[in-house]
């Protein structure tokens, strides 16, 4: 039999992770408020971050964080 209590993990798009990532590199945005603002876990942008830094996460056209 299945089991009862299996979890869900939530997909977000490639366009809802970089826009979080763009979000939290905004002049005096913390990583917490990033997270309360979209309603996700707070590790979630600190992981996109370094997604992005170790280039799995391709940049928005026009963006160039460091």
């Amino acid at each position: 039999p299945a089991c009862k209590n299996q979890r869900k993990t939530k997909q977000y798009s490639l366009e809802f992770k970089r826009s979080a990532v763009e979000m939290s590199h905004e002049d005096d945005v913390q990583v917490q408020q990033v997270a309360e603002r979209l309603d996700i876990h707070l590790f979630m942008p600190s992981r996109w971050r370094k997604e992005y830094r170790e280039g799995q996460l391709k940049p928005s056209r026009g963006c160039s964080f460091r």
